[in-house]
């Protein structure tokens, strides 16, 4: 049985981060840090395994103060979630708060596992784009909130982990992009999982619980090989695969109530350019810092583009100023 306890205050985690290629400026966690399903966290890069005894701190149902929470964040997308299942989300209120406070506030939206039926309309329209994480146990899709992404209209996302002798086998991941598309994603990234102790701990569970007669053969293979190693050449492979099936390989970026679309275009692009880097650190941390720079701008930069004007006040060089000023101008 899952017990939960109100807050009184909103859970929210400042810092930037990284959900499949897209930058996050913070989080807001309606039902706190503990979790009431096996799932891949694909913000945190792990999966995270049931916690049947721990209370869920469920936080305020009005939107009023996840607003003002949402709008102590940095500048840009915030990923709100997950959520727990519909019967208790109908009790508590605080993920449909969440988003109506963050989505106010003006900012885009990721929403992380929402239930079917708890997406509220103003989340609707480029606002708000659905993640779904690849759950390990389920008798149905592995991607259980494409289908409240589709009742509500909303892009859906699909996340799963790369992990050898498991998902990462060419077969497997053949058909879970066929699964993603069939239940109507928008886009399906292949991640890369954390390595460190507790996470390969929770990847040998979370597959023992599925096959326990791998048990051995994979514990050998996830707590003391490098199997990270090569991972990074699969991803290309894995995005032509998606590409056959009409699905991009990054969630759309979202568009917040008060943001310029043009500097939201730009900023996306970047971050495509940034996850096609391979090996050259400075390089992505250089369009990183350049990502941020167009989600802290209170100016409509395609405006100032189309005056001529961008490139004198870019700061990050000609050549991310030109893939910059070609998206605010609308340019492939």
């Amino acid at each position: 049985m899952i017990v939960f306890e109100p807050a009184a205050a909103p859970s929210a985690r400042a810092g930037e981060a990284e959900v499949g290629g897209r930058r996050l400026a913070g989080r807001l966690l309606p039902y706190g840090g503990e979790w009431w399903a096996s799932r891949f966290d694909p913000a945190d890069r792990r999966i995270v395994l049931r916690k049947p005894d721990a209370p869920v701190q469920a936080g305020p149902a009005d939107p009023a103060p996840w607003r003002a929470a949402a709008a102590r964040l940095p500048a840009g997308p915030v990923l709100i979630g997950p959520c727990p299942p519909a019967e208790a989300e109908e009790i508590w209120g605080a993920y449909r708060a969440a988003v109506d406070g963050a989505v106010a506030s003006g900012r885009g939206v990721y929403l992380l596992d929402p239930s079917a039926g708890v997406l509220p309309e103003p989340a609707g329209g480029k606002a708000a784009v659905v993640l779904a994480s690849w759950r390990p146990e389920t008798s149905g899709c592995r991607f259980p909130a494409l289908a409240a992404a589709a009742t509500a209209g909303l892009p859906g996302a699909a996340l799963f982990p790369l992990v050898p002798g498991w998902t990462a086998e060419p077969e497997t991941i053949e058909s879970l992009l066929e699964e993603a598309a069939g239940c109507g994603a928008s886009s399906a990234a292949a991640l890369i999982p954390s390595a460190d102790g507790e996470s390969r701990r929770a990847i040998f569970e979370a597959r023992t619980r599925a096959d326990p007669s791998t048990a051995d053969a994979f514990f050998d293979r996830i707590h003391h090989g490098d199997w990270r190693e090569g991972l990074s050449a699969r991803l290309d492979e894995i995005r032509a695969a998606a590409a056959r099936r009409g699905l991009a390989w990054l969630p759309p970026r979202p568009l917040g109530l008060r943001s310029a679309p043009g500097n939201g275009a730009a900023a996306a692009r970047l971050e495509e350019r940034a996850e096609l880097v391979d090996g050259d650190e400075h390089r992505v941390a250089m369009l990183h810092a350049a990502v941020r720079w167009l989600d802290e701008s209170a100016r409509d930069l395609a405006a100032v583009a189309r005056e001529g004007n961008f490139r004198k006040i870019f700061p990050f060089g000609p050549e991310v100023a030109a893939i910059a000023e070609a998206a605010l101008l609308g340019d492939p």
